[in-house]
């Protein structure tokens, strides 16, 4: 940023509530740098930890010259306008801190089981700090598991660019799920 200073450097922090340990206070954001930087915007989603996918409900933090900036022209770009009843659930997710951290806790908790357990059935797992893994086995090719996991109704995704297309991405369900995705992969890697 100081080496940038006549650009903005944007932190997308979307997956911020997923890293650090399961400590609230812990969470390492970038937002207490706007003090010392006023190029830089941390902007944060509120779909992913706080449960609002539906809604597309998000903020930006930043020097008042950014925002002030980004809310002229706003309304030329921005196709999802926030409603009220948008705004009340975005208010009601921030004040219920109680539910906000345990569906934390629980997304991280599962994201441990699941990387073990993929570990042990031979996959390598990229080190996580979101509500999502990516994993690969060296075995077996990755388009081939996503397509016989559908067959099952299991949903993982697949890209097939080259140097990700032998990975998977999946999502951190509920341990149920994440117990379903295990056995399925089980009989398919074995």
């Amino acid at each position: 940023m100081a080496a940038n200073v006549d650009s903005v450097v944007v932190v997308d922090e979307a997956y911020i509530d997923f890293g650090g340990g399961l400590d609230i206070s812990s969470i390492p954001t970038a937002i207490p740098l706007l003090a010392k930087y006023p190029n830089l915007l941390v902007v944060q989603t509120l779909s992913k930890s706080r449960s609002l996918a539906g809604l597309r409900v998000g903020f930006a933090a930043g020097h008042s010259d950014l925002i002030e900036a980004l809310n002229r022209v706003k309304n030329s770009f921005n196709s999802y306008p926030l409603d009220r009843l948008a705004q009340a659930g975005a208010i009601a997710a921030f004040q219920d801190e109680e539910y906000f951290a345990k569906t934390r806790q629980a997304v991280i908790a599962s994201r441990t089981s699941l990387t073990k357990g993929l570990e042990q059935i031979g996959f390598e797992v990229i080190p996580s700090a979101a509500n999502f893994v990516f994993a690969r086995h060296p075995m077996h090719d990755a388009a081939k598991i996503a397509a016989a996991l559908r067959q099952e109704g299991v949903i993982v995704r697949h890209f097939s660019a080259p140097r990700i297309h032998q990975f998977l991405r999946i999502t951190i369900g509920t341990d149920a799920q994440c117990q379903a995705l295990l056995a399925a992969l089980l009989v398919l890697v074995a």
